[in-house]
């Protein structure tokens, strides 16, 4: 039976009331999960259905469940638990109890490196470009501190909760365009320069690289010069038109960048192994990707191999798109590993109930075992009832 989920804010469940939330999530949509989110970024949300508000702005880099002191330690890295958790009560706890007595299967969305508030707090542990500028909002898979925190994170969840699923949200290197709010460019970036100033070059990343046989100096170097000639062209040009298709091929010509490159797979790779290792053995772990997860590190036929599986998000595809998605994902996981999709019900993405129909039929097949419908809380009540009118069909 594939699991059927949806993401969902804590403090949706805390206005709208749990039976509420369950009965719109089985009755309506005919789910049978629920992906809470247990440590989350800063956002400003539009809450439709809400009687208690309209606009919402979490606290960013919190958590949202009770951590056990004791596997914390005297770690650099510290969570905070959301004040909405500490008032409102804890409720991962309490969708776990219901899940005990026959309820929703209890899925927790889990944001790994992406924390603005933690690499705030912690520059030393964020990644950093060519130039050593700090990217506030991503903590860098090669710190020592990041990676603690995060398995720290992952070991209190599982072991404390015991949840059917963790889903890893950012556990990888972040883009530069897009992460963080109020951002300015007037140069008018390519797909390729974003890409080139989203390389870590913090001094973990090179260490790490240099044990690997690899020399991060003259990578960064390269990277460099291609970023300032970039601030000094009047108008945008494309390095590499056909970068996107073409991958990290399109650098095969310059080694020194290509091959560092080549290793940044590594740190994300090897931080899910530890994630998979000290999660309880019960709770499958698996990550949260795009088709074009390789541009943050994420090589998915490797992650496969340490951890459960993966969840492909779908946004913005066509029907056709999805199969092939799947079938990508398939062939890089293998047969035995989770396989699911997400989609996202936003207005104009998901027109209409025919539109989320067609989109989604792709995913209701047997090698697909799993599909998320983002968000609960931000999307209008009728679109529940899409979702549902999919899965009888």
């Amino acid at each position: 039976m594939q699991q059927l989920s949806m993401w969902t804010y804590p403090w949706d469940i805390q206005d709208l009331g749990l039976e509420t939330v369950e009965r719109d999530l089985v009755e309506r949509a005919g789910l049978n999960m629920i992906s809470l989110a247990t440590s989350y970024h800063a956002g400003r949300f539009l809450q439709p259905r809400s009687p208690r508000r309209k606009a919402y702005f979490p606290e960013d880099g919190t958590i949202y469940f009770k951590p056990t002191a004791a596997r914390w330690g005297s770690l650099a890295i510290q969570p905070k638990v959301a004040d909405v958790i500490t008032e409102g009560g804890d409720v991962l706890g309490q969708l776990i109890r219901r899940r005990d007595a026959g309820g929703l299967g209890v899925s927790c969305w889990t944001v790994c490196l992406h924390n603005t508030r933690l690499g705030m707090l912690h520059p030393q542990a964020v990644t950093r470009n060519a130039f050593g500028d700090a990217n506030y909002y991503n903590l860098c898979p090669s710190h020592p501190d990041a990676r603690a925190y995060v398995r720290a994170l992952i070991a209190d969840i599982s072991h404390s909760y015991r949840p059917d699923r963790i889903e890893l949200e950012s556990p990888s290197f972040m883009g530069f365009a897009h992460e963080y709010h109020h951002e300015k460019d007037g140069v008018g970036l390519t797909p390729e320069d974003d890409f080139l100033l989203s390389l870590c070059f913090c001094p973990s990343c090179v260490a790490r690289a240099a044990k690997a046989g690899i020399d991060g100096e003259a990578a960064r170097k390269l990277t460099r010069q291609w970023i300032v000639e970039t601030c000094q062209r009047a108008v945008p040009e494309r390095r590499f038109p056909d970068f996107t298709a073409s991958g990290l091929d399109a650098f095969a010509p310059w080694p020194e960048l290509h091959t560092y490159l080549l290793w940044r797979f590594e740190p994300v790779t090897s931080l899910v192994a530890e994630l998979r290792e000290v999660a309880d053995p019960t709770t499958r772990v698996v990550i949260i990707d795009l088709k074009d997860g390789w541009l943050g590190g994420c090589d998915l036929a490797a992650l496969g191999n340490v951890c459960d599986g993966a969840i492909l998000c779908a946004y913005d595809m066509q029907a056709g798109d999805v199969a092939s998605l799947m079938a990508a994902g398939r062939a890089a996981l293998g047969a035995d590993k989770f396989l699911g999709t997400g989609y996202r019900l936003f207005y104009p993405e998901m027109a209409s109930p025919e539109v989320l129909a067609a989109k989604v039929k792709p995913a209701l097949t047997p090698g697909v075992d799993g599909i998320n419908f983002y968000n609960y809380g931000l999307i209008p009540a009728a679109r529940l009832d899409w979702i549902g009118a999919v899965r009888q069909s």
